[in-house]
């Protein structure tokens, strides 16, 4: 059983769109330095996408639609810190559901809050991230949610590189992820749109194969 779903419907339409904006930028001469440490011939920052009305309104609207597809039993939504809050509480807005979000550590003064919200125990949380690489960060924030008492029932994200090492990490969580778009869907947009030549692809696909150490 596969634990990640990509929704065919929207890859296409949302890598074009995060293409567009600059959301996404390839340029394998210049890598960029992830906080990892790793080089990379791309770099994604969906938040670009809260300062685009249409675009906002559009993957918000995605996002809700495959929520109610994949997990019809939601009954609230959670944002992964930071970048998944916004994201999150739109969709929220829209399904007309709670909305909380998890830090990725207790706050340092007040009320210590790892949670910030209020969730009831036994509730069926359903995650939102803007964006998936080995979905550890994600996945740790699900873990504190379960700690609450929550039920985690899905994840679902704007975009995902669609590491082997994610795939594993949600399977042996078996917590289902649905992304909008994907690395692959990207790099068939990025090429039809000349945002890439052939070469210039084959650089960025190597990278994938093995991110930790690409050159």
């Amino acid at each position: 059983m596969s634990y990640v779903t990509i929704v065919e419907e929207t890859a296409s339409p949302v890598a074009s769109r995060l293409l567009e904006i600059g959301a996404i930028k390839l340029n394998h001469k210049q890598p960029f330095t992830w906080s990892s440490g790793w080089k990379s011939p791309i770099y994604c920052d969906n938040r670009l996408t809260l300062s685009y009305p249409a675009i906002r309104t559009f993957i918000k609207d995605k996002l809700a639609e495959a929520i109610k597809a994949h997990f019809p039993k939601a009954e609230s939504i959670a944002g992964v810190a930071t970048a998944g809050i916004p994201q999150g509480a739109l969709v929220a807005d829209s399904l007309g559901l709670p909305f909380v979000y998890v830090r990725p550590k207790p706050k340092e003064h007040g009320m210590g809050n790892l949670i910030e919200g209020r969730v009831e125990k036994g509730s069926r949380v359903v995650l939102v991230e803007d964006l998936i690489s080995t979905g550890g960060s994600s996945l740790k924030a699900a873990q504190s949610m379960m700690d609450a008492g929550c039920q985690v029932i899905g994840m679902v994200a704007i975009f995902t590189y669609g590491f082997d090492t994610a795939a594993h990490n949600f399977s042996a969580a078996k917590i289902p992820l649905v992304c909008l778009s994907d690395f692959n869907h990207l790099l068939d947009v990025a090429r039809t749109q000349n945002f890439v030549d052939d070469d210039q692809l084959i650089y960025v696909k190597s990278w994938r194969l093995d991110p930790a150490n690409w050159k």
